[in-house]
């Protein structure tokens, strides 16, 4: 069999993971459950944006309470940064995921374009190239298998579920995370892509 079959048995098996297995994952949560301080906060990845700027990450405490999140922007100063919120909230695997989807919104671009409305067919589709280019980076640059690719799929479907998505909009996300993580091409070769797209060239 090979390598493009092996990809191919993979999806299917990454497929019925995601829709038969997830008291699986939740039990391998459940063993990583947080201290009463939380889970460790795990150091940020490089992030570099289309600019060729160094991002920096930088902790916040803010954010609702509980939840896990990250938030792409410039700061006071002009300065690319990723805020993180409430981080020990979440599993490691979660929170690298979300550091390198925050960082992909700087890759791409989109921090410095105008910021479309909120759910609408540009915001939603932004959001699924920073999920595509993220859990790109979690497999080519930190060696995420299938088993790794379901914790960070069920800490998503949990964080999700608790600010109130329904379940087709969290099936649907984590279908496109699926979807991408069997690409055979690199993160750096899809952020180039979609600079490319945009007219705003590579860095």
């Amino acid at each position: 069999m090979d390598w493009h079959s092996n990809r191919i048995r993979s999806a299917g098996l990454l497929i019925i993971a995601l829709a038969v297995q997830t008291a699986c994952a939740a039990e391998v949560l459940a063993q990583e459950a947080p201290t009463s301080q939380g889970f460790e906060i795990v150091a940020p990845p490089v992030c570099v944006n289309h600019k060729g700027e160094t991002v920096r990450f930088v902790e916040s405490h803010g954010g609702r309470a509980g939840v896990a999140a990250g938030m792409a922007r410039r700061d006071e100063h002009g300065n690319p940064v990723v805020v993180r919120s409430n981080y020990a909230a979440a599993p490691p695997e979660f929170q690298g995921f979300i550091d390198r989807h925050e960082c992909a919104h700087h890759q791409t671009g989109d921090v410095d374009r105008p910021h479309p409305p909120r759910n609408g067919p540009e915001h939603l589709m932004n959001e699924s190239i920073s999920d595509c280019i993220a859990i790109l980076r979690l497999r080519d640059e930190d060696g995420y298998d299938e088993e790794k690719f379901v914790l960070v799929a069920e800490a998503l479907r949990n964080e999700m579920s608790k600010i109130g998505f329904p379940d087709i909009s969290i099936s649907s996300r984590l279908s496109n995370i699926g979807n991408c993580f069997l690409k055979p091409e690199g993160p750096q070769d899809f952020v180039n892509r979609v600079l490319e797209r945009r007219g705003l060239g590579r860095p």
